[in-house]
């Protein structure tokens, strides 16, 4: 869900003032295109909502404006896809209505029927989201805010809005928002995760329309420089133990600026969250991954996607028709490192499908820079690249095209950090905070390390150490990134290299 900031004008949450005083449409830019990312054909899109898997089709609903380029009056926006990178684009699931425009939140199949809404042995899916009422934000914002109900009787092709909305209203704080629910078995309840200004609120219900509230969380932990919103909760098992992880978005805040997704790994009674640790971790270290979430009822996996931009700058991005993407589809994990527990986010295994035969290379030594664009079969700006080495330094990888332009993905071995340097890949200059290098911790002390990095036209997703560390940058370059060097202030021996080539998924 958006943040309210002050640098958003009351002409962009206008929209009749929009059409009076807009500039023409920018020239399109197919090139900045990805080919298996998630994109509207056109208009606006930030976060994920909704996400639920239901007779074999994964369904995401997203914050989308129909009017514009720019955020403005939220719908929530559908998408439907067998596998997480071929998407339909479907018809607008949900519309602003008198209670306020359709804010962030989740989607639940209630197969028990426990709202009521379902009939005959219909099974319905119900999305709770967030209502924001831009009325109310000027005269009254503490109850701008509260969460509504919609339910489907088709499979998620038509939604009807509950005729009793609001569910919950505003106990009178300005941030009341992105609920996530799902079913709590050890309560035999529903859970709703709510963003409720600079802490987590949980709540239970029987039936998704009468709550009561469970306990809070977050108040004097984690990271609080900007809002909190867009939570999640589930468990994941290590070692035969389950533990809760609690995702927590933050905007502004993150590690590099602006946007990020921070998270928590503990312990849940049905009631309350007890964290493991008080130190801050972070799902993705990169500058454009926000808003992540996961999947309702998509099995035993826990299935994670973030949208790929950040708002520091998200409404100034040099795209056309439409701005900003989806990130992969990630399976999420734990592993421990020391006396610490992290979440590993790892590729989602459907991305091999994609996957043309790679070109591999073995005991590759870098001694002085290495060009390996002919040996890897470089022409296209859309592919997966891994790397692997038994002994870890310091190197770059340096993805460049005939213009000059480079994206550098590396290591700095005195600094123990993994990097994305985007200061020389293309536009730069639509905003000043839209800054050239982002670094995330190296999180394990083993010798050798492995990469992997997703290049789709204008981004570049980098998993290092099986997962333990992930980073998203987007980047605008004038011609696609196609050539593959590597530099290396001492000797360094990669045990491979691959690169596959990543086929169009529409």
């Amino acid at each position: 869900m958006k943040s309210l900031l002050p640098l958003l004008s009351a002409s962009l949450l206008a929209s009749a003032a929009l059409a009076q005083t807009a500039p023409p449409p920018p020239a399109a830019t197919p090139q900045y295109r990805p080919a298996y990312h998630f994109t509207p054909a056109a208009h606006w899109m930030n976060d994920p909502n909704g996400m639920v898997y239901y007779q074999g089709t994964y369904h995401l609903f997203f914050q989308y404006y129909p009017g514009g380029m720019v955020w403005g009056p939220m719908h929530w926006g559908h998408a439907t896809s067998p596998d997480m990178v071929r998407w339909q684009q479907q018809p607008i699931a949900l519309f602003p209505d008198s209670l306020g425009y359709i804010f962030s939140g989740s989607a639940v199949v209630d197969a028990h029927n426990t709202a009521g809404f379902g009939h005959a042995g219909q099974v319905p899916l119900v999305a709770i989201f967030t209502y924001h009422n831009p009325k109310l934000e000027k005269t009254d914002p503490t109850h701008s805010q509260s969460q509504g109900l919609a339910y489907s009787l088709d499979a998620g092709k038509t939604w009807t809005k509950y005729a009793g909305n609001p569910v919950l209203k505003s106990p009178g704080i300005v941030d009341f928002r992105d609920p996530k629910v799902s079913w709590n078995a050890l309560a035999n309840k529903w859970l709703m995760t709510l963003a409720t200004k600079d802490r987590i609120t949980f709540y239970s219900s029987p039936n998704l329309k009468d709550w009561t509230k469970e306990s809070e969380f977050g108040e004097k932990l984690g990271a609080h420089g900007g809002v909190w919103e867009c939570p999640d909760l589930f468990p994941l098992s290590l070692n035969g133990k389950t533990y809760w992880v609690l995702l927590v978005n933050l905007n502004p805040g993150g590690p590099n600026g602006g946007s990020a997704t921070q998270y928590f790994v503990g312990d849940f009674d049905g009631h309350t969250f007890r964290p493991l640790s008080d130190q801050t971790k972070w799902a993705d270290y990169g500058p454009d991954e926000y808003a992540g979430v996961t999947w309702e009822n998509a099995g035993p996996r826990r299935l994670f996607l973030g949208w790929m931009s950040n708002w520091e700058y998200a409404n100034q991005v040099p795209t056309a028709p439409w701005r900003s993407a989806m990130t992969i589809p990630r399976e999420l994990g734990l592993r421990q490192e020391g006396s610490e527990i992290y979440l590993t986010s790892q590729p989602a295994h459907e991305l091999d499908r994609l996957a043309a035969a790679p070109v591999a290379l073995r005991n590759v030594a870098v001694q002085r820079p290495v060009d390996l664009t002919a040996r890897l079969q470089s022409t296209s700006g859309k592919y997966k690249l891994t790397l692997g080495t038994q002994q870890l330094r310091s190197f770059e990888l340096v993805l460049g095209n005939a213009a000059g332009e480079e994206l550098i993905v590396g290591y700095d071995a005195a600094a123990r950090q993994y990097f994305i340097d985007r200061s020389k890949a293309g536009q730069m200059t639509f905003s000043p905070k839209f800054t050239g290098r982002s670094t995330a911790p190296r999180l394990t002390t083993a010798p050798g390390a492995d990469l992997t990095l997703y290049v789709d036209a204008a981004s570049v997703e980098v998993f290092a150490d099986h997962g333990l560390t992930a980073m998203t940058g987007i980047f605008f370059p004038a011609q696609p990134l196609t050539s593959v060097r590597l530099r290396a202030p001492q000797a360094l021996t990669f045990a491979q290299i691959s690169r596959a080539t990543l086929a169009p998924a529409r």
